[in-house]
């Protein structure tokens, strides 16, 4: 199957899945269901190395959860197209729920009370979006840009008043990002990585050796740094840690959208609302996820009957414990790695300490990716997919379990069908 600047759902629309037919075993399926892509900060630099990596390492379907700009999601069909790798598509936003802020009560952010991300699992409704999408896209994008134009403004000030003058400002951040992607920079939209990575790259150009580089950063962070400094990834995150995150000199405040506006974008493009689990990657582990029946019923209760979690936050036995009692609740379960640092791990998911994922596990996440791919499948037929367009689930099952395995051998006639037109 090749393809030139198509819309993403177009793939899904010219298959021909035969929906009576057996389901056939293509093989290992390997996949991962999130990661970011620029002109998000990313670990890669382009899409067609994330695709090359992936092709590499024999994945089966790759899953893409941007924020803010989904322009890159033409070139990540075709790549996908390209390398016979069936695509999913997501999102990435963050809402707030007013009650937890005042009440203290942490949900998948360690660091913010009422701070909720939430994914959007086989949007397809991204080019063009819609508009109600895309008004509250508009919104964040809106609030993020005043804040990292702030931010930059001052650390710029911060590193002058230390003996260097960057002469970064927010729009040379921006061309920066765009020139390294390789994307129109009006699809960027800065994130505090992109920032701590720009300062990171001054101080570099400024500084010849490792010596150098320490006693700069002794005079700005008024303190002795202990990474090592010659390791741009560590620098970075010494930058964002010591002058960016709460209460630190260039800190300035988020301002998020309400999480029901956030839940409201995820159904307008077409997605299916999925909750980021963050469990042992937060320790404690936050309020909201400490008891895991209560975490599913909640999140039931809000029409939300998908989670992702990103293993190489988990030990086996935690990631083991979460993810059965989620799925037997009737959730669907995914996994990926974000990819959103430096680092360029593998696109397989793995546990923390790269421990692998226990066997009945991975089966868990490739049967919910192969849901979110016959979701997409029947979304781009003009049919209903995996939930209703105000997030209630389709269809009548007798289970949940019956629901479930529906959708999953349907994913898998899906997934068949897109590689024999792809030609693998």
């Amino acid at each position: 199957m090749s393809l030139t600047n198509a819309a993403p759902w177009t793939i899904f629309q010219n298959l021909d899945v035969e929906m009576n037919a057996p389901c056939v075993v293509v093989g290992e399926i390997i996949v991962n269901a999130h990661i970011h892509l620029p002109p998000n900060f990313s670990a890669f630099t382009t899409v067609g190395e994330a695709f090359d990596h992936a092709h590499q390492q024999g994945l089966s379907m790759l899953g893409v959860s941007n924020y803010y700009d989904y322009a890159v999601y033409r070139d990540f069909t075709k790549r996908a197209c390209d390398k016979g790798i069936l695509p999913l598509y997501g999102i990435e936003t963050i809402g707030l729920i007013p009650e937890y802020v005042s009440s203290g009560v942490r949900l998948n952010d360690p660091g913010n009370p009422g701070k909720a991300y939430l994914c959007s699992k086989g949007a397809m409704y991204l080019d063009p979006l819609p508009q109600a999408a895309f008004s509250i896209v508009e919104q964040i994008k809106a609030r993020d840009t005043q804040r990292m134009n702030a931010m930059t403004q001052i650390m710029s000030e911060l590193f002058a008043a230390a003996g260097l003058d960057t002469n970064l400002t927010a729009d040379t951040v921006r061309l920066k990002v765009a020139e390294r992607t390789k994307m129109p920079i009006a699809t960027v939209t800065l994130q505090e990585r992109h920032i701590a990575q720009a300062f990171q790259e001054a101080i570099f150009e400024a500084t010849p050796d490792s010596d150098s580089r320490f006693r700069f950063l002794q005079r700005l962070f008024a303190a002795d740094t202990p990474v090592n400094c010659n390791d741009a990834a560590a620098v970075q995150n010494d930058i964002r840690s010591r002058l960016m995150k709460a209460g630190k000199p260039a800190f300035i405040a988020d301002t998020f959208i309400d999480f029901t506006d956030a839940y409201a974008l995820a159904l307008a493009v077409g997605g299916i609302p999925a909750y980021p689990v963050l469990a042992d990657g937060a320790k404690p582990i936050c309020e909201y996820e400490q008891d895991i029946d209560a975490l599913a019923n909640d999140l039931i209760a809000r029409s939300i009957h998908a989670v992702e979690l990103i293993p190489i936050r988990n030990t086996p036995e935690v990631l083991t414990r979460y993810v059965n009692k989620l799925r037997a609740k009737g959730l669907i379960v995914t996994a990926g790695t974000e990819h959103n640092t430096l680092d360029l791990l593998p696109l397989a998911p793995k546990c923390v300490d790269n421990a692998p994922i226990p066997d009945a596990i991975q089966q868990i996440f490739t049967e919910g990716a192969l849901v979110v791919a016959a979701h997409q499948y029947l979304k781009a037929k003009g049919n209903n997919g995996y939930v209703l367009e105000d997030g209630t689930l389709a269809g009548s099952f007798k289970t949940d379990d019956d629901r479930i395995r529906w959708y999953r051998d349907l994913g898998l006639k899906v997934l068949h069908a897109y590689r024999k037109a792809c030609h693998v």
